[in-house]
């Protein structure tokens, strides 16, 4: 069944790096709304926006202290509401992230829940007795550390799969589920479109025997949320979910199931990582491991879901400094990895920057950054002995703040995101790398990212169409066809920066090709045989 959502492309905005318009160095809903024109201009449908809720800011923006307020620093109800309304104007529907397997600690909620062992709101949490004078359990923090925080006042401990300052909800209290519905309804009365769920999976965690996500009672409780929320609306929604494979995938995204569109997974994102161990162990990046995670899911999960196409987002770090090439070859391997993604089937999430080729940040300094994971992991393997070179070395290639520096509007002071101290350092490449000198130049990644939008909202053969991978075993392209009743497209990718050979296949046959788009000018090549440029890429369609 069709939606209306499937020829949409996302773009992920990161409120407080996007765009400031009070000065104060933090972007802002007012800055947003400043450049609703430029998003238009992409062509894209739907907005993912990171969060904007009151809070403290420990884990910017994802630890929230209160659900029905804008934090003071992104501006106000009213203005939320503004970009409600004049994003619709422009055909863009709002999506919010939901963040509900935790709160801040500064949430009415946990304030009440610490109070005592018999206050009404302690069960909102979970809080376990100690073991031997030690934490519950040995379950971790993704952010380094036990996931146990001990509380002095009754002699608990509350847990904590993310920062201390944002404790887990209790999902199996029914109350707190009614309390997190009403919720979303205020939300999508207000007219989003639905919610982006952060870790989402993890929100039916089974904590006494230390299965963390992904359980039965997950998916209940997705199934009764869909039930009182979002499906009695024509939503949208994706679930965070890191540990899910495609069967697990189904699970959660198959419409007769009623629970979610589709989820973003991660395996694609953890193979530049060395196997059991942590993001932060590096290895070079198997093209044809590539090749064959993406393909199993754009080929295995069927009807029984729908994709998301991501190579970025704000907790991965630039997708051109990751697996292309930032310098000498930037323009054209940023355009052949976007080529990669948006002819597959599923919906395409474009990471604000991630249009005009922003790069890693590169800090040195450790004091350069701000990213709460980043600061932890460094004093951890500070504290175990890791030589400094090799930790900094793994965070300039992986650290969260690569995609949290300021958007890069003009070569201006602070590149034109504010004229006050921007709460993050802006990419030293700002004069070079900008929105401006790319809309000023019709062969920038811009306008190739445009097109990749058009080319979808135009042609239900990308939207629709089945996938088939061909040249596996290729050391250096990544090659596909689509096709889609009578219609048939190839993607011919070289993914590294040496001259290689492409051969089609002898059983797919063709009378005829046209060239759809390329990244090198005048490719009209023999596709039978010829020979691809450094990170060159190009489709066509066959007849």
């Amino acid at each position: 069944m069709e939606k209306w959502w499937h020829d949409k492309v996302v773009y992920q905005i990161y409120p407080k790096s996007f765009m400031d318009s009070n000065n104060d160095g933090i972007g802002d809903l007012q800055g947003i709304i400043s450049k609703l024109d430029y998003l238009k201009e992409l062509g894209i449908g739907i907005i993912w926006l990171s969060p904007v809720y009151e809070s403290p800011m420990d884990d910017n923006g994802y630890d929230i202290s209160n659900y029905r307020e804008i934090a003071s620093e992104f501006g106000t109800m009213q203005d939320m509401e503004k970009l409600i309304k004049e994003a619709d104007k422009r055909g863009i529907k709002i999506i919010m992230d939901l963040v509900v397997n935790h709160t801040s600690d500064e949430h009415t909620w946990f304030i009440e829940s610490r109070k005592s062992k018999d206050n009404p709101y302690r069960d909102y949490y979970i809080w376990r007795d100690g073991k031997d004078g030690k934490e519950p359990s040995d379950i971790k923090s993704y952010f380094s550390g036990s996931a146990w925080q001990y509380d002095e006042h009754t002699k608990q401990y509350y847990l904590h799969l993310f920062s201390k300052k944002q404790p887990d909800l209790n999902w199996d209290n029914a109350k707190l589920r009614e309390e997190i519905y009403d919720m979303m309804n205020f939300w999508l009365d207000k007219g989003i479109a639905g919610f982006r769920m952060d870790v989402i999976e993890l929100i039916g965690k089974d904590i006494d025997n230390c299965i963390l996500g992904n359980t039965d009672n997950t998916h209940k409780y997705i199934q009764e949320m869909h039930k009182k929320t979002f499906g009695k609306f024509d939503s949208f929604t994706v679930g965070e979910t890191g540990g899910a494979t495609i069967e697990r995938a189904k699970l959660y995204s198959n419409p007769e199931r009623k629970e979610l569109n589709m989820v973003f997974h991660f395996q694609h994102v953890g193979l530049d990582e060395q196997k059991g161990k942590s993001k932060w162990d590096l290895k070079e990046l198997d093209l044809i491991e590539l090749k064959d995670i993406l393909s199993s899911w754009q080929t295995d999960l069927g009807t029984e879901g729908w994709n998301s196409l991501y190579w970025n987002n704000h907790d991965q770090p630039r997708i051109v400094s990751r697996w292309g090439n930032d310098k000498e070859y930037r323009v054209e391997s940023a355009k052949m990895l976007a080529t990669i993604l948006h002819f597959m089937k599923g919906t395409p999430y474009i990471y604000q920057g991630e249009e005009i080729g922003m790069t890693n940040a590169y800090f040195t300094d450790i004091n350069q950054y701000k990213d709460i994971e980043t600061l932890n992991l460094y004093k951890e393997r500070i504290e175990k002995g890791y030589p400094y070179e090799e930790i900094m070395k793994s965070i300039m290639t992986k650290g969260r703040d690569n995609a949290r520096t300021p958007m890069q509007w003009n070569d201006e002071y602070n590149s034109g995101f504010t004229k006050g101290t921007p709460w993050i350092e802006v990419n030293k490449n700002y004069k070079e790398i900008n929105v401006e000198n790319d809309l000023k130049n019709k062969d920038s990644i811009f306008y190739y990212y445009k097109k990749l939008v058009d080319l979808r909202k135009n042609n239900p053969l990308i939207v629709y169409g089945d996938y088939k991978l061909i040249n596996r075993e290729h050391p250096q392209i990544f090659s596909y066809i689509r096709e889609y009743k009578d219609e048939k497209l190839i993607v011919i990718c070289n993914f590294y920066g040496k001259e290689t050979e492409f051969t089609l296949p002898e059983d797919i046959l063709y009378k005829d090709k046209e060239l759809i788009i390329s990244n090198y000018p005048n490719k009209e090549n023999d596709i039978r045989r010829f020979k691809l440029a450094p990170y060159e890429a190009c489709v066509y369609k066959l007849f």
